[in-house]
C-alpha cells in the first residue's frame, strides 16, 4: 500500500476504565470512515475491558514516573496533571515518528484537561479533535487552546450511549477522519510573515502590507485580534513558525489588562520575542477594551465612549491613565526580546474610530498614551515615530522600510518569488 493508499492514524484517547462503551464505539466510526484508530488510555485507577493501543502504563512511562506514583500522587487533580503530562508527551513522540494522522479526545473537564495539553503537542496542520462537557465554556483558558483546535460538545452523553450521544460521536470522529485525509498541512515553500490586525473597518494598513510583502516572495498570515486570533498568532510564534512578525493590532494586551473574556492570555505580545522572531510592533486599537455587546457594559466603563461593532463584540476606550498603564506593560513586553524589535508610534492615530468626527475620538487620551510610550519605551527597542494616522500610507511606509533594512541587514531570512 503506498503512502497516499495507507489508512490514517487516528489516537483515541480516553479512560477506558469508564468510558470503554464510547470509545469503543468510536473506533468503530472511525474504521467504518476510512481510518486506522489507535487506542490510548489515560484510566488511573481502573483498566479497560479491551486492549488499548498504548496503556496508561506507557503514559505513566512517557511522563517519568509509573501508574502506581501517579494514583498515588495526592488527587485527583494532580493525577490528571501527570497523565496529562505522559499524554502530551506520547502524542508528540507517535507524531515525530510519523505514527500521527490525526487525534480525538473524549472527556469531561478532566479529560478536557488532559486533552487541551495533548492537542498543544501536535504541530499545526495535524487534526485535532475534542468531544467535551464544556466546549466552547470560559473555563477553558485561551492560552491553553490549539490554533486549529476543533471541538464539541459532548452532549446528552456522560453516562453512556443514547442517539444524542451516538449522533454526537460519530459527527466527531467522521470529522478527524476526513480532515486527515483532505487537510492540507501548511508548507514552507517560502517564508511566513505573521501579522495582528482587526477588520478593515477600523484598520487597514494589511491591504497594503499584504501585497507588498507578498511581492518580496513570502506568504503572510493576517490573525484576527479578537481573543482567539492572537491566541492563534502567539501558538505558531512560539513554535517558531513565522520569519518575522508585524504585529501591529494588540488591542488584546488591553482587554487582557482590563480583564475581559475577549483575551488571548497573559504572555499575549511575548511569544515571538522570547524564541527570537524578528518584531515591527505598532499599537493598531490598543486603546479600546472589547466585550461582549449581548451583555451589559460593566460599571467600571459605563461612562466611557462604546462602540457597538455588532451583537457579538462592543468595544469602550480607556482613560487617559489607563492608556499609559498600557503604555508600560506594552514596553516591558517587549524588554525581553531575544531578537530585534521595532516599535512604530503613529502620533496621528491607531484605529479608524478614534478620528475626529468619529465616535472614539479623544485627543487628550492619545496624548497621554503617546507620551507613555515615548518615556517607557525600553533602549533595546527601536522606536520610530510617525505624524501621521495607523491607516495612512506613511505608516504601511515606514513598516516595510524597517522591513526591508533588515532583510537586507539579514536580520530577516530573504523570500522566495
Amino acid at each position: 500500500m503506498s503512502p497516499s493508499e495507507r489508512l490514517p492514524s487516528i489516537l483515541v484517547i480516553g479512560t477506558g476504565d469508564t468510558k470503554s462503551d464510547e470509545l469503543l464505539f468510536m473506533a468503530e466510526v472511525i474504521h467504518e470512515a476510512g481510518g486506522l484508530p489507535v487506542m490510548v488510555d489515560v484510566s488511573v485507577l481502573g483498566d479497560p475491558p479491551y486492549t488499548p493501543d498504548y496503556s496508561k502504563h506507557d503514559i505513566a512511562r512517557a511522563a517519568d514516573t509509573t501508574i502506581e506514583a501517579i494514583a498515588g500522587s495526592g488527587d485527583e487533580n494532580s493525577a490528571m496533571a501527570l497523565m496529562a503530562e505522559g499524554a502530551a508527551r506520547l502524542v508528540r513522540n507517535l507524531h515525530d515518528a510519523g505514527q500521527v494522522d490525526g487525534m480525538i479526545v473524549l472527556g469531561g473537564s478532566m479529560g478536557t484537561d488532559l486533552a487541551l495539553d495533548a492537542a498543544a503537542a501536535l504541530p499545526l496542520g495535524v487534526p485535532k479533535f475534542i468531544i467535551s462537557t464544556i466546549a466552547y465554556s470560559h473555563l477553558l483558558p485561551p492560552e491553553r487552546i490549539a490554533p486549529d483546535l476543533m471541538m464539541i460538545l459532548w452532549a446528552g452523553g456522560l453516562y453512556g450511549l443514547n442517539p444524542i450521544c451516538r449522533s454526537v460521536l460519530s459527527q466527531a470522529c467522521g470529522a478527524v477522519v476526513g480532515a486527515a485525509k483532505a487537510g492540507i498541512r501548511p508548507s514552507d515553500d517560502r517564508p511566513l510573515i505573521g501579522m495582528t490586525s482587526l477588520g478593515s473597518s477600523c484598520l487597514k494598513y494589511m491591504k497594503i502590507l499584504k501585497p507588498e510583502l507578498e511581492k518580496r516572495g513570502y506568504d503572510v498570515a493576517v490573525f484576527h485580534s479578537t481573543g482567539m486570533g492572537g491566541r492563534a498568532y502567539e501558538a505558531v510564534a512560539a513554535q517558531k513558525g513565522f520569519a518575522a512578525v508585524f504585529d501591529l493590532c494588540i488591542q488584546e494586551v488591553s482587554n487582557h489588562h482590563a480583564g475581559t473574556v475577549v483575551t488571548s492570555g497573559p504572555d499575549r505580545m511575548e511569544n515571538a520575542g522570547r524564541v527570537g522572531i524578528p518584531q515591527i510592533v505598532a499599537p493598531g486599537a490598543v486603546d479600546m477594551v472589547d466585550m461582549p455587546a449581548w451583555q451589559p457594559v460593566s460599571a467600571r466603563f459605563a461612562d466611557r465612549p462604546y462602540h457597538a461593532h455588532n451583537r457579538l463584540i462592543g468595544s469602550v476606550t480607556t482613560t487617559p491613565e489607563g492608556r499609559r498603564e498600557v503604555a508600560r506593560v506594552i514596553a516591558r513586553k517587549l524588554e525581553s526580546a531575544q531578537a530585534p524589535v521595532a516599535f512604530v508610534l503613529p502620533v496621528g492615530g491607531i484605529e479608524e474610530w478614534d478620528q475626529e468626527g468619529e465616535p472614539l475620538h479623544e485627543p487628550e487620551a492619545l496624548d497621554a498614551f503617546v507620551d507613555e510610550m515615548r518615556k517607557a519605551m525600553p533602549a533595546s527597542v527601536q522606536f520610530a515615530e510617525i505624524e501621521g494616522h495607523i491607516n495612512g500610507p506613511e505608516f504601511a511606509a515606514k513598516a516595510l522600510d524597517i522591513f526591508d533594512r533588515w532583510v537586507a541587514e539579514g536580520i530577516v531570512p530573504r523570500g522566495r518569488t
